[in-house]
């Protein structure tokens, strides 16, 4: 979800009921390599935020890679963020990366309550975030859009093995779209969700209206997985997108894979401005399931409403 939350998702998000996160350049829409950019437009779509919502929100924060944590140059949009939402006395953090000990530690030393998500979620990997402090494990299967784990393990294989092997609250994530799934998900020992794809086409998400269509107009079987850093991308099939898996067949490197779709500025390429040919339009892997542009609401509605869990 780079570049496409906003205040206005998340106090959507919110007040239907769910938790909100802002992302990777959340409210942005011009690119800017200066960190204390980054960390003021942070400070201004916090601020946003609650002027939208009284109820309580998330950051998302990309965990430095281990022995890097004090490499400024790795890591300076990753600490404007975190930088942020300290000073804004935000409550609740999203760590995405490896289980880094001093990092995991440090966020609960700092009094956030830590929703961890591991890249590539093995129970070994939760175990020790349990350890370190997390709050809340997410166990994100394949089925995810994004970045994808590095090892093929479906949604529902990942929940219940992640779930048996930690005491902390489990929540899934990837392809999750409607109360079908969210019920899967509880039945497989989750107790809760995590869901990108279903709000690209909320209403109240900023993302283009052309990529917003695109979503809707494709369905699961269009779409094309390619290799890339950190492991794998998935996409709707535009030229970039077929570019991009004609290169994985033919076995590019993956350094040259990653800088063909530019990092995280092909998604604000495709699903910020809409040039889908020119960027990369990142879903899940369950997009038939979406059939048309709705309000918040109603989609967090579909994933919990008349559930008895």
């Amino acid at each position: 979800m780079a570049w496409i939350t906003s205040a206005k998702l998340v106090a959507a998000v919110c007040n239907a009921g769910g938790m909100g996160t802002l992302g990777t350049n959340a409210g942005q829409r011009e690119v800017s390599e200066d960190p204390e950019i980054v960390y003021q437009r942070t400070c201004d779509e916090i601020r946003k935020t609650r002027t939208l919502t009284e109820k309580p929100f998330a950051v998302n924060y990309i965990l430095p890679v281990p022995g890097l944590e004090d490499d400024p140059a790795a890591n300076l949009f990753s600490l404007a963020l975190l930088r942020a939402a300290k000073e804004e006395d935000v409550k609740i953090i999203v760590a995405v990366g490896a289980p880094y000990e001093k990092e995991l530690r440090g966020l609960k030393e700092d009094g956030f309550t830590v929703v961890y998500r591991d890249d590539t979620p093995t129970f070994e990997g939760a175990q020790k975030a349990e350890t370190y402090g997390a709050d809340i494990i997410v166990a994100t299967g394949f089925d995810e859009g994004g970045a994808i784990p590095g090892k093929e393990i479906g949604t529902f294989a990942i929940v219940p093995i992640i779930a048996d092997s930690v005491d902390v609250p489990v929540m899934a994530a990837g392809g999750i779209m409607e109360g079908r799934g969210f019920r899967a998900a509880m039945e497989l020992g989750a107790e809760g969700v995590f869901c990108g794809t279903s709000f690209i086409t909320s209403e109240e998400c900023w993302a283009s209206d052309v990529a917003k269509q695109d979503i809707v107009d494709h369905e699961s079987s269009d779409l094309i997985l390619y290799r890339a850093l950190p492991s794998y991308w998935r996409s709707t099939p535009h030229a970039l997108a077929k570019q991009l898996g004609e290169k994985s067949v033919q076995g590019t490197s993956l350094a040259e894979r990653y800088g063909m779709m530019g990092g995280t500025g092909g998604l604000h390429i495709a699903q910020l401005e809409g040039r889908l040919d020119e960027g990369i339009n990142s879903v899940n892997s369950a997009i038939s399931l979406i059939k048309k542009v709705r309000p918040c609401e109603e989609i967090i509605q579909d994933l919990v409403g008349g559930s008895s869990f």
